[in-house]
């Protein structure tokens, strides 16, 4: 195919975002990268990527880089790859109203809105791509995530939803479910955990103790995690197949919870995810 076709990256600053911008930019795409702080945006803009800044958690800042995207595209936005979004940890007992909020603003509801913001430019060309990042932990629910849980289970069906609706239109939409991969995941996890939860206060003080030393933790938390190229190759794959694929899975515990759910029954489903989720 040809790749002068543009692409928006969201969530770029690091991970899985940056690596797979800087690989459609080399593989002849035109991408528009999207950052939340602006010292990554700079940081980015130096390296060669065009990129803006985004915050998903402000509808201003959301309509503001879809203007932006759009202007800088000529309205020709071929790709959307909505990776942007972060873990907040925790005991469901322990999460207050406003840490929910905050983790859907961010993985839901911002991303919503910027996706339909960018819509009516695909429906104009009569065709384009929409990739949302979920996760394993979109379909497999695990202790002390249920916030992330919450936010990823609704991506995925509102992204399903949404796959429906656009039948026909030439607008494909696809969800990549990864497993562990090496970003900053585990770091911006651990920051939410510090600024929204008070363990000092919960029943569950000593379990807290070992998700600190865990989220502290450097290098791969597993030995199934593997780099961000994983996410590379499907995203590749529904940029440019003539039929993408509804679901990606990546890494091997998606494999093998995908198979799980299927197989077993809840409550051997829920002692696995118990024993998975440490």
């Amino acid at each position: 195919m040809e790749h002068s076709k543009t692409v928006l990256v969201t969530g770029a600053s690091t991970g899985i975002g940056y690596y797979c911008a800087k690989a459609l930019l080399s593989d002849g795409y035109r991408v528009i990268a999207a950052c939340r702080k602006i010292a990554d945006v700079s940081r980015l803009q130096a390296e060669g990527l065009s990129c803006i800044q985004l915050d998903l958690a402000k509808s201003e800042s959301v309509q503001e880089a879809a203007r932006e995207v759009l202007q800088l595209c000529q309205g020709q936005l071929y790709g959307l790859f909505n990776n942007a979004g972060y873990g907040q940890p925790g005991a469901v007992e322990d999460l207050s109203r406003e840490a929910l909020r905050q983790q859907f603003e961010t993985n839901l509801f911002g991303l919503c809105e910027l996706t339909n913001a960018l819509l009516p430019a695909m429906f104009e060309q009569g065709q384009g791509r929409i990739i949302q990042n979920s996760s394993v932990l979109g379909f497999a629910a695990m202790p002390f995530r249920g916030a992330y849980n919450a936010s990823k289970f609704a991506l995925e069906g509102l992204t399903d939803t949404l796959r429906l609706e656009l039948e026909g239109s030439g607008v494909y939409v696809s969800l990549i479910e990864p497993g562990p991969i090496t970003s900053a995941f585990r770091k911006n996890a651990l920051a939410a955990l510090k600024a929204n939860v008070d363990p000092s206060k919960s029943r569950l003080k000593e379990t807290y103790e070992l998700a600190f030393e865990r989220l502290a933790r450097t290098g791969p938390n597993s030995r199934f995690t593997l780099g961000p190229e994983a996410v590379y190759k499907p995203l590749r794959h529904a940029l440019e197949s003539r039929r993408p694929k509804a679901r990606y899975y990546v890494t091997t515990p998606t494999y093998l919870m995908g198979y799980a759910k299927r197989l077993l029954s809840s409550r051997a489903m829920d002692w696995l995810l118990r024993r998975a989720g440490g």
